[in-house]
């Protein structure tokens, strides 16, 4: 079970370790998507420190008893990360890391897009986008009335942004005082149709949040500092309050320059040959942020 936040270690011990966690969920997603020989891999890499802050400082669980009732909730809406997350849910030892092999095999429990009926530790089936932050409110809601002071952190894509269905659970979650309810929301600024922006804007993204009546940070989601003075800086464990949204900026293919420029990343197919490029990149561009 991983520790709350704050107290026990200081700011600067819990920045290396999400840091040096994300890492290992990079180079995981890379595993994973070479078993393959395409998938998310870009969104993996966006969206890694974000899943370490949350598995390595954030959330309560017990790694063996994936349905302990106090665990904190972890809510998937973007299905198609679930590369990420399965790299995420073996760093946290609910899924054995060897495990990460099978990725998208037949009668693997490590299916390409997330299911719960599969996978332990995965809470929903996403994949239909807009769905996920209606669950997390219908599920934040039933643990506060079962006085269970679990947490529920729903994580959505900017795309969501452009379903009715999220603006309406944003509307439920205000007027219900979720307090223990948080969403993070991956800004990463692109979606199957194209740029985020050209589709159809979300932006004032905070000021729109704000509006609903949201708690809001926006932060540099590839800075696990700024990840985690977020969450440091929101109510914690509040049953009764303005529920959270973290927006987190993230860049697609973060830490492997080969994937980052790539035009069309949102599936992204990768040869062969261009695999252990990744992964080398990957480990200089991390080696050089240690200097």
């Amino acid at each position: 079970m991983t520790t709350t936040t704050g107290t026990e270690a200081s700011l600067t011990e819990r920045v290396r370790e999400v840091r040096e966690s994300a890492q290992r969920i990079r180079l995981n997603a890379l595993h994973m998507g070479e078993v393959q020989g395409q998938g998310y891999i870009g969104q993996a890499l966006g969206a890694a420190d974000v899943l370490a802050a949350v598995y390595g400082d954030q959330l309560r669980y017990k790694a063996d008893d994936p349905h302990w009732p106090h665990r904190d909730r972890f809510l998937l809406s973007t299905g198609h990360y679930a590369i990420a997350l399965y790299a995420a849910l073996a760093e946290a030892g609910i899924i054995p890391l060897a495990e990460l092999d099978t990725y998208g095999s037949d009668e693997s429990r490590l299916p390409m897009s997330g299911m719960a009926s599969y996978t332990p530790g995965m809470e929903i089936s996403g994949g239909s986008l807009g769905h996920g932050l209606t669950v997390a409110v219908g599920m934040a809601l039933g643990l506060r009335h079962t006085q269970n002071d679990a947490r529920v952190i729903n994580f959505l894509s900017d795309g969501e942004l452009n379903e009715g269905s999220t603006w309406e659970a944003a509307m439920g979650a205000a007027s219900h005082q979720l307090g223990n309810l948080t969403a993070l929301v991956d800004m990463n600024a692109l979606q199957a149709d194209g740029a985020t922006a050209s589709v159809l804007s979300i932006e004032p993204a905070h000021e729109k949040w704000e509006a609903f009546g949201w708690n809001v940070r926006r932060v540099n989601g590839n800075d696990p500092e700024e990840i985690l003075r977020a969450f440091d800086s929101l109510p914690y464990r509040q049953p009764v309050g303005r529920p959270s949204v973290i927006l987190c900026d993230v860049t697609v293919g973060k830490g492997v320059p080969l994937l980052e420029q790539r035009q069309k990343n949102h599936f992204m197919r990768i040869d062969e040959h261009e695999w252990a490029v990744c992964r080398e990149q990957l480990i200089r561009t991390y080696e050089e942020k240690q200097r």
